[in-house]
């Protein structure tokens, strides 16, 4: 372990340059830039509020406030993700000619929507001002939310990663899961009818929703239960292990796939 350790410590400017090169190429040619980063969230939450808040009857003053904090958890996942997935193939050229530790690919893919994840949460202040929504002590449950939320993230990443290089419709089914997990993840709408209902495993049980509902707890607060602080917390950890054992193992291979 301190092998593999002290050889990505040794390496970790070649992580920084391709988070960099990561966030360059997304913003390419763009006049606004990471700017964007902030205007989408809003103006995707005003259009789900509007529309949700019809159909559902949606009235309170909060509800802006819900959507935009589970669009922006929701978000990072889907991009981290899928630019993960895709990470081995999209530099089967450099892997080829240079060395770089073949892990640096997805988890570059994945830091670099983490940063502008980070800095996307900045729209969570002036949100909070317009629905009149002022933080207590339970803040402090976002920091473990966004923490279970990086680790589940990389360990779907490795795995995406790998399995991408054998199978190439991976990326694709991976899209139609993403959409599945939405909707599974009450974005924009509120849990408490399903959770009541015979359905409630579909949220209890989906790591997404136990994570955005802690996120939520701590900017709208209201108490959550332990199962949301701590299955999430099992759940991530137990799915990085898997990727990175899955993709040590298999990351040899890739050469003769890729």
């Amino acid at each position: 372990m301190m092998v593999y350790i002290k050889g990505f410590w040794k390496r970790r400017f070649l992580l920084y340059e391709l988070v960099i090169k990561g966030i360059r190429l997304k913003y390419r040619r763009s006049y606004l830039g990471i700017i964007w980063s902030l205007i989408e969230p809003i103006l995707t939450t005003i259009v789900l509020t509007i529309v949700f808040g019809t159909l559902f009857g949606n009235k309170n003053r909060d509800f802006p406030l819900y959507i935009i904090t589970g669009r922006l958890m929701f978000s990072f996942f889907q991009e981290g993700t899928k630019n993960a997935c895709k990470s081995i193939r999209a530099n089967a050229g450099m892997i080829k000619k240079v060395y770089v530790p073949k892990y640096f690919y997805p988890l570059s893919g994945i830091l670099f929507n983490f940063i502008i994840f980070a800095i996307s949460l900045i729209v969570l202040f002036p949100t909070s001002i317009y629905t009149k929504t002022v933080p207590t002590h339970r803040i402090w449950h976002l920091i473990p939310a966004i923490c279970y939320l990086l680790v589940f993230t990389i360990g779907m990443g490795m795995i995406l990663a790998t399995l991408n290089v054998f199978f190439r419709d991976i990326e694709y089914l991976w899209n139609v899961a993403l959409l599945m997990i939405m909707y599974m993840s009450a974005i924009f709408y509120y849990p408490e009818k399903l959770l009541k209902s015979g359905w409630f495993w579909i949220l209890k049980y989906n790591p997404m929703f136990c994570i955005i509902d802690l996120a939520r707890s701590g900017i709208l607060n209201y108490s959550v239960t332990w199962w949301n602080l701590l299955y999430p917390m099992i759940f991530g950890l137990v799915t990085l292990l898997i990727g990175i054992v899955f993709f040590r193992k298999k990351q040899d291979e890739f050469i003769l796939h890729i």
